[in-house]
């Protein structure tokens, strides 16, 4: 019997299904370490942090026996909402919130398209300048400015003063101003970078047309280049909002200085109190999570919005 020849286009299409099953157990074995690293240090503290803030410790009788773990429900969650601290320190991140964000984003903008107009040989001058404040550490850049803040040691507070201007950055009026300066300090070179990236890949043909047109700088930066970098601009958006409800290094290192900024000044420090100074890990852990669910609200409401600008 003549054996039949199988024709060369199933020949191929059966080479092509080993070569892609092989392919995918390769990106599988690469792949596998991080998802392992990424379930043990993101997805299980989650979980972890979840299940503990629906317990608490409780101890019988007058408070003299040992403390047994009881699950409690929402309890937890219903003390940390009605904590006054915790619910002043979501107001004073708020505050912060609408004086950072602003400033950071709007001076990033205006640096970026200041560097998109220079030059080319002043271009990667400035563009170090900028970003250098970012290279240095939170905690670094923290305690810079409190030396910075700090009356009788601070050369700033001596120029003004020599002046006739008495400013005491560190005192309750100004001490959530200067958080917000050392956060811009640090973030907005960061952001800039990410923004003339963005300028750079802008068509420079189109640039040339509106120039041909009679546009300005003004008119060509505000037309044209602004609306074609506002994915960049959301995902700067996006992430500045995650981090700002962050807060904790800066209060944490400008407390050390002045009794205005107190242990639970903001939610995660409001955590990190609950944690380690009151041993109170259950309440921690809902605090936890309700600053988790505000960022993810925050975003969602963020990325709604960046996408309805860029379908305009």
């Amino acid at each position: 019997m003549a054996l039949t020849k199988a024709p060369p286009s199933t020949h191929n299409q059966r080479k092509t299904r080993s070569m892609s099953g092989t392919g995918g157990r390769t990106a599988a074995l690469f792949l596998t370490p991080f998802f392992a690293v990424f379930a043990l240090a993101m997805v299980a503290p989650v979980i972890y942090s979840i299940v503990l803030s629906f317990f608490a410790q409780q101890k019988s009788g007058l408070g003299f026996g040992q403390a047994k773990t009881s699950f409690v429900g929402v309890e937890n969650y219903i003390q940390v909402l009605q904590s006054e601290s915790f619910a002043a320190g979501l107001g004073r991140l708020a505050l912060y919130c609408v004086i950072y964000i602003p400033c950071m984003v709007g001076g990033a903008l205006a640096f970026a398209l200041l560097l998109d107009a220079t030059v080319a040989r002043a271009r990667k001058l400035f563009q170090l300048l900028v970003f250098l404040p970012h290279a240095v550490p939170g905690v670094i850049a923290a305690l810079i400015w409190a030396y910075l803040y700090t009356p009788g040691v601070s050369p700033i507070v001596s120029v003004l003063e020599g002046g006739g201007i008495s400013l005491n950055f560190l005192d309750n009026h100004m001490i959530l101003p200067s958080i917000v300066n050392i956060a811009v300090w640090e973030w907005t070179g960061y952001n800039v970078i990410i923004l003339f990236t963005a300028l750079q890949a802008v068509s420079r043909e189109v640039l040339e047309a509106a120039r041909v047109d009679g546009a300005g700088e003004i008119r060509t930066a505000f037309s044209i280049k602004l609306p074609l970098i506002l994915p960049a601009l959301s995902v700067i958006m996006l992430f500045t909002v995650i981090g700002t409800l962050q807060l904790f290094t800066e209060p944490s290192i400008i407390g050390k200085a002045t009794a205005s900024v107190t242990s639970t000044w903001v939610p995660n420090m409001w955590a990190y109190d609950a944690a380690f100074n009151r041993h109170n890990l259950n309440q921690a852990a809902a605090a936890s999570i309700i600053i988790a669910l505000v960022a993810a609200v925050l975003s969602w409401v963020v990325t709604r919005l960046s996408s309805r600008m860029n379908k305009a």
